[in-house]
């Protein structure tokens, strides 16, 4: 194995704390212009979280009765713009350092401005040799669409059978690549971690961790 991918949500670190931190910046913010109580307007849009991520904002300042369509758009601004308070866990800081002697690319969908703050909150840019944004070459070019990966084999002068990519949702991280011949991992984390598809959309290996990501078993792979 040459080069390693990695996807970045609830693979390199765990999504909710991203997801939190903008809850606490919006609560904030709703405090500071309507003096809602931030504690009561966060725990809302936990609860509201556990149903679904749908219309959060909408339902919480309806709820106040503070709706309007401007306020929903400066609520996801603040969400989408703020500075993270997100860390990498030690054991994702001790995998990367491990695998130093491998070229490692981070390829990630979502909004360009969301996951640069994430990437540089998370100081990833220094254990990566690249990283790719799908939605910087348009909404056909995001996963399941091999462009990007193969964009980085035509970076390292590699073929897809030496490139592994480590991602954690099925429905859309492996089904596009395994066919060119890309190994693949997923990692049993965050909101997909239970989830089970039909062997097409499936990674070839299961992990629970990236500290199982060790040299012996890239050589094995």
């Amino acid at each position: 194995m040459k080069v390693i991918i990695f996807d970045l949500d609830d693979t390199l670190y765990d999504e909710l704390t991203f997801v939190k931190s903008g809850f606490m910046k919006v609560s904030k913010f709703l405090y500071d212009e309507y003096r809602l109580y931030q504690k009561e307007t966060y725990e809302f849009m936990i609860n509201r979280l556990k149903q679904d991520r749908k219309n959060i904002f909408d339902d919480l300042l309806l709820q106040n009765k503070i709706y309007s369509k401007n306020l929903v758009k400066s609520c996801i601004s603040i969400y989408r713009t703020h500075k993270p308070n997100i860390k990498l866990e030690s054991e994702v800081i001790y995998s990367l350092k491990r695998l130093k002697n491998y070229s490692k690319y981070i390829l990630t969908d979502g909004n360009k401005i969301v996951q640069n703050n994430k990437i540089r909150s998370l100081g990833l840019k220094n254990y990566m040799n690249g990283i790719i944004l799908t939605s910087n070459y348009g909404l056909k070019n995001a996963k399941p669409s091999p462009y990007c990966f193969l964009k980085i084999c035509k970076l390292e002068n590699i073929e897809p059978k030496n490139a592994l990519y480590i991602g954690d949702n099925p429905h859309k991280d492996f089904v596009g690549i395994k066919p060119l011949g890309f190994k693949t991992i997923r990692i049993l984390q965050g909101q997909y971690k239970i989830l089970k598809l039909s062997k097409k959309y499936e990674a070839d290996f299961f992990i629970n961790s990236l500290k199982e990501i060790t040299p012996k078993l890239l050589s094995e792979i």
